[in-house]
């Protein structure tokens, strides 16, 4: 079956501006946070690994979103064992590294510490589920991957941060393996990268159009995954370089209408990708929080009025909300980063 993330791609490459929206449900926490990573169950137990994917194989079912982003262990489960995405219009997708700074264990110091590249999956595992596989091989896993970098204007550790995605993005290259870029801030204290907080939305920016400056078309990311830094920074990525994919992640759970309006603010400065995780994951009912996301996404819904509306569906299932809707419909500021 097509998937509905090649249609729209081909879609965006060809016109940026057009309106079609990318949605992705970030289904990897095993990649960052342990055993907490699955959340927590409404009778405050932490859920399994397993409960985990069910939800995804649940979601993969409803047909709602264009891209499932999983571990290399669950995809090879679902999508090599149990083959969920055969018949799907869902693409499965696959974090390709784990930098320091997404290693939130009980007790650790690394998020605070300045990101180190680090890369446990393979290319060849999440492709295939084993080493040196057959070309034939190759086609039975994923072969879309995340890759992740952090800039902390730290010489030798940025330097350091570039070779190993130089390296990692040649050997995508040389088997046929399409990845999409992730760019976190600085991970470290102000005191340590020296940027004033207004400078940090072109201190990414910069790095980004300067990294790809030296790729080829070949062998970029097929789009980005950035925190959101307000509309200026999104339009100015888009602008410079139109060919440029912008997409936007969720990071922490905030209200509903944080979600909402991420999508939509966003999508109005020129980002046409959302990858939602931990909103997701924390949401009272997650198909219909994400039939939701979709609804904005695509401008069926506005996002205050998408808050509304989720709140009456799940009202009709007879769930009570995390929060009642006036204080839902407020704005916070919500964590960006693995660590916060």
């Amino acid at each position: 079956m097509k998937k509905t993330f090649d249609e729209k791609l081909v879609i965006l490459q060809a016109d940026p501006s057009a309106d079609c929206f990318i949605l992705a449900d970030a289904k990897d926490p095993d990649m960052a946070r342990g055993v907490a990573s699955a959340g927590r169950a409404a009778d405050g137990r932490l859920r399994s690994i397993d409960d985990l994917r069910q939800d995804i194989r649940d979601i993969v079912k409803a047909e709602l979103i264009d891209i499932m982003l999983m571990s290399a262990s669950t995809s090879a489960k679902l999508t090599i064992e149990e083959r969920i995405f055969d018949g799907s219009p869902v693409l499965p997708a696959v974090r390709a590294n784990d930098t320091t700074d997404l290693h939130v264990v009980l007790g650790g110091r690394y998020v605070a510490a300045p990101s180190a590249p680090f890369r446990t999956a393979t290319i060849d595992h999440i492709q295939a589920g084993k080493l040196n596989p057959s070309p034939r091989e190759r086609t039975r896993g994923a072969n879309l991957g995340l890759y992740s970098v952090t800039f902390n204007n730290i010489p030798d550790a940025d330097l350091l941060t570039l070779e190993r995605y130089n390296a990692f993005r040649n050997e995508a290259e040389e088997k046929g393996f399409d990845h999409f870029l992730e760019v976190f801030l600085p991970n470290v204290p102000p005191e340590v990268h020296g940027l004033a907080p207004e400078a940090i939305p072109g201190f990414v920016n910069d790095h980004i159009v300067r990294l790809l400056a030296g790729v080829p078309k070949t062998a970029r990311p097929l789009f980005l995954k950035l925190p959101y830094m307000g509309g200026r920074a999104v339009a100015e990525l888009c602008h410079y370089d139109p060919s440029i994919i912008v997409g936007v992640l969720g990071g922490s759970a905030g209200t509903t209408h944080d979600a909402f309006f991420l999508i939509e603010n966003a999508k109005k400065h020129g980002a046409r990708v959302a990858l939602f995780g931990r909103k997701i994951i924390a949401a009272e009912d997650q198909l219909i929080f994400i039939e939701h996301l979709r609804r904005v996404g695509d401008g069926d819904l506005k996002a205050d009025d998408a808050v509304k509306s989720y709140h009456a569906a799940i009202g009709r299932k007879g769930l009570k909300p995390h929060r009642p809707l006036a204080d839902d419909l407020a704005l916070t500021t919500t964590a960006t980063a693995y660590g916060s």
